[in-house]
Order: C-alpha cells, then sequence, then structure tokens
C-alpha cells in the first residue's frame, strides 16, 4: 500500500469491466499516478451466474478500448491473437461472442494492465479537507480524484427478503455454491435476459432439470430485446450527450420508454427456450416442464410443509398460489449511489439523489478539481446506455480526458443516422477530427 503522505491523482475502488476499461486506457501514462483496488482475489464478472452457453449482447469489438483506441494493446482483437484463436474465432461467424470469452479476455488484460491491485477490500472514503481518504482493510490511500466502478447491488423483491438463502436467492448467487436442483420445484420470478438464461439452462440437462419450474413475470410477456437497427443509436456517444442535456423528468419518460432496448431477452435466448419446451413436452413426453406465468406479480413467500407457498397476482386480479422448493430472484439490480461514498453523501446538493456531470463526476460542494467518477450508476442521467457495454470505452475516454485536463482521446459526436437536438454539431461523415 501507498505511504500515507503520497497523494495520488487517482484511486479506483473495484475492479470489474468499467474500471478496468479505465485502467486499460490510462496504462503507461506517466502523468497519472494511480492505483485500482478491487476486494475479490482476481478478475470475475458475474461468476454467480455464468451459465454455460451465455451470450454477450454486444458486439466483441464494444470491448474496453477499441471504440476510442483501437491501437490500444489491450484490444479482444490482441487478445484473440496472442490466444491463438482469431482465425477459429472468425470461422464461427460471431459477432456476439460467449460471455465466459468476454471473462477470458477481461483476465487476459487484468493479469497486463498495470497499477490493479486485487485483494484490498474498500470499507469507506472521506474527505480530509485536500483530499479523498480511501480506507481499505490494508491501509488508507490519499488521492485527488476517485473512480468508481464497484457494479450494482442485486435486487431482491420485499417478500423475498428474510428467507433461507439455501432457498431464496439471487441469480448473481446461482453458481456460488453447487445446487442440486433436480427433483426440486423451483419458482424463476423476472422475465428478462437473466431469468430466461437460467430456465434455459435448468431445462438444458435431465440431470440438473427439475420436476417443475414455475416462470413468472409481471410483464405482459416475454418481450425481445430491441437492437433494430436505429433503436441501436441509443447506444452511440451522440445520444447519450444528448440524453444528459435533458430535464430529470424527460429522462425518466425515456428510459421507461426505451426500457426493452436494455432489459429485453436476446430473440436467439427466447427461441432456444422455446424450442427446448417444444421437444421435452412433445417429443420426450414430458409434462409440463415449465409454467410460463406472464403478467403474474410475486406478493407473498410463506413457509409450508418444509416448502415454499408464493403468492401471485395476475393480470385480471385473481390471486394465484403455487408450492415450490426454490426460488430464483432474477429481479435485476438496484440503482443509486455506490455503498462506499454513503459517507460522502452529506456532501451532495440532495442527499436523497445524486448529480453527475457531463464527465460522469458526482455534483458536491467540494473543490471543483477534485472529482468523483461514478462508473455504471447514471443511468438516469446518460439513458440506457450506462449499464451496457457498448459505451464502456467511450464513457472510460470522457473520464481519462477529464482526469489528464485535456482531449487525450477523440470523444466527440460520431457518424449517425438519427439527429437528436443538437444536428447541428454533428460533423459530415468522413471530416477529420479537432
Amino acid at each position: 500500500m501507498n505511504a500515507p503522505s503520497e497523494t495520488l491523482d487517482l484511486v479506483g475502488v473495484g475492479i470489474g469491466p468499467a474500471n478496468l476499461s479505465l485502467a486499460a486506457l490510462l496504462h503507461g501514462n506517466d502523468r497519472v499516478t494511480k492505483t485500482f483496488v478491487e476486494r475479490r482475489k482476481a478478475f470475475e464478472w458475474h461468476a454467480g451466474i455464468m451459465v454455460p452457453d451465455a451470450q454477450m449482447q454486444v458486439h466483441f469489438l464494444k470491448d474496453l478500448v477499441t471504440p476510442v483506441d483501437p491501437t490500444n494493446p489491450f484490444t479482444f482483437l490482441a487478445f484473440a491473437v496472442e490466444a491463438r484463436r482469431l482465425y477459429r474465432l472468425l470461422i464461427t461467424g460471431r459477432s456476439r461472442v460467449p460471455r465466459k470469452e468476454f471473462e477470458q479476455y477481461c483476465r487476459w488484460a487484468a493479469d497486463r494492465v498495470e497499477d490493479l491491485r486485487f485483494g484490498v477490500a474498500v470499507e469507506h472514503v472521506e474527505w480530509d479537507g485536500s483530499a479523498f481518504v480511501v480506507y481499505t482493510d490494508d491501509g488508507s490511500i490519499r488521492a485527488r480524484n476517485i473512480v468508481t466502478g464497484t457494479g450494482l447491488v442485486p435486487r431482491m423483491p420485499e417478500c423475498a427478503k428474510g428467507h433461507d438463502p439455501e432457498q431464496v436467492f439471487h441469480t448473481s448467487q446461482m453458481l456460488d455454491i453447487p445446487r442440486d436442483l433436480s427433483r426440486r420445484r423451483v419458482a424463476v420470478i423476472g422475465g428478462g435476459q437473466s431469468g430466461a438464461e437460467i430456465v434455459h439452462y435448468l431445462l438444458g440437462s435431465e440431470a440438473r432439470r427439475p420436476t417443475r419450474i414455475v416462470w413468472g413475470s409481471r410483464r405482459p410477456n416475454l418481450f425481445p430485446l430491441d437492437n433494430s437497427p436505429f433503436v441501436e443509436e441509443h447506444f452511440l456517444p451522440n445520444y447519450s450527450r444528448h440524453f444528459h442535456a435533458q430535464p430529470a423528468d424527460r429522462r425518466d419518460l425515456l428510459n421507461e420508454q426505451q426500457r426493452m432496448s436494455s432489459d429485453g431477452v436476446s430473440v436467439e435466448l427466447l427461441r432456444a427456450v422455446y424450442r427446448r419446451l417444444y421437444d421435452l413436452e412433445l417429443l420426450e413426453g414430458v409434462e409440463r416442464p415449465c409454467e410460463v406465468m406472464v403478467d403474474h406479480q410475486l406478493l407473498g413467500i410463506e413457509r409450508d410443509r418444509g416448502g415454499l407457498l408464493t403468492t401471485w397476482r395476475a393480470g385480471s386480479g385473481e390471486s394465484v398460489h403455487k408450492q415450490v422448493d426454490v426460488i430464483i430472484c432474477a429481479t435485476g439490480y438496484r440503482r443509486g449511489l455506490p455503498a462506499v461514498l454513503e459517507g460522502m453523501r452529506h456532501r451532495l446538493p440532495q442527499p436523497d439523489e445524486f448529480g453527475v456531470r457531463a464527465d460522469f463526476s458526482l455534483d458536491w460542494d467540494g473543490p471543483p478539481d477534485n472529482r468523483i467518477y461514478v462508473q455504471n450508476a447514471a443511468r438516469r442521467h446518460f439513458g440506457v446506455a450506462d449499464p451496457n457495454l457498448s459505451l464502456l470505452a467511450w464513457r472510460s475516454a470522457v473520464i481519462a480526458n477529464s482526469l489528464l485536463g485535456h482531449r487525450r482521446y477523440d470523444t466527440d459526436v460520431v457518424s449517425g443516422a438519427v439527429a437528436w437536438s443538437f444536428a447541428e454539431e454533428r460533423r459530415p461523415a468522413g471530416a477529420a477530427g479537432a
């Protein structure tokens, strides 16, 4: 750990893809003194839900660095070349690689990017009047700026809290420990991508297939991810800038309207689940392997004869009861101020809410040259792309430019088909950068 008297330019809290991207862009830059710390012993990414066949939902070129720095040594293509797999990857015809392969790539980068420290847990952050003090289980670090990339907190329905964690748990914990769900009755709560992945995983093998699956979602149906061409422009820097400039109530409305461009299920996965149900029921004679209950909201969970009695409210208003043994909550993640910044909440203009500037730094009442950057915590301010990997490299480049005090990376408006409110600022296609 650094000497207490040393003040770094930057401390990164958490090493997931977001802060790994920023570290990769700052790698080799001797103008910035920095360290990134992570409580885990090595890089992990959604390890608890890394089920077989889970696929990325973005192109592999939307990696840690390529969209803003294609000659960076930590591109996905550099990884594929070094791993001697590029030709075979191209032969597969994939544009979206397995999630496991993207994690392999991130681990490869984490082994090579400088100034990363694993096995160091951050406890809290304070401002001492001249610098941020990051308190860890291995001492304290002083820094002029901090950036959080700690990920989001699993969100559980209220009625699912306080139960035996062996029986009721979040999808993020699915594979944390060995689980034998065969010959069990399992409820999966949530109609998004993670819920579909869990159902597909459970149906995929007779050895692990439950005797019964109840798949419930309050959505009116299992809706596909909308990744059609014009909708995909929500994942360009242009739109994020436009979105950030909108009033708060307008941003909230847009986020709700665009939910299926980020929270839907990939069509390929929906098709795979549907085909599996067809095969099991009509070809193998398995009676009702999965009961799909859309337009049903989970209201309660009670212990019942060694199992669990779930109560649902159907869209029609009637109550429905289902007995199960295990409940898996695919209910997403809670967005808000990162937990390590709770000690700084009183320094925010509105403690119950937080503002995020155009450079992804928080509004706070401290010196303007000392910034608190947040990664993957600003969906309300930058739109549906913020928690998505599509703009991972761009967001890191914006933060890097802000930290360096000059434009090291081009983060300006890019070519796009849709003209947002600042269309007059668009450069003609092919025009040189400033």
